[in-house]
């Protein structure tokens, strides 16, 4: 119904910056918030960046407060994309990133809360 597909990641130095995009298809709404996530080895997945649902009154986006003023969360509606860009990479930042759906408006920072995932972009920072 609906597809999500992450691109972007890579191999950076401690430092340096990625964009990552996540691509929507199928059932395309601006309505929905998207959020991304990531697990690093060993660990579980956690929030990163939220935003929105274009009509929603509420908060635009959040993001967890080790990435405040590192990354940016936006949205393209017209192109359905979905971007993060992430500033100021740290090594212990290496992980699988996920972007993600909900079946609502309003941003969220629970894995749960959250019904389509996309397969994920490794992101790999070297000290």
């Amino acid at each position: 119904q609906v597809q999500l597909v992450e691109s972007g990641g890579g191999l950076v130095q401690a430092g340096g910056s990625l964009r990552l995009s996540c691509a929507v298809s199928g059932r395309t709404d601006s309505s929905y918030a998207m959020a991304w996530f990531r697990q690093a080895p060993g660990k579980e997945r956690e929030f990163v960046a939220g935003i929105r649902g274009f009509t929603w009154s509420g908060e635009r986006t959040s993001y967890a407060d080790s990435v405040k003023g590192r990354f940016t969360i936006s949205r393209d509606n017209g192109k359905n994309m979905v971007y993060l860009q992430m500033n100021s990479l740290k090594p212990e930042e290496t992980a699988l990133c996920y972007c993600a759906r909900r079946p609502s408006p309003l941003v969220a920072t629970r894995t749960n809360e959250f019904g389509y995932w996309g397969q994920g972009t490794q992101v790999t920072v070297s000290s």
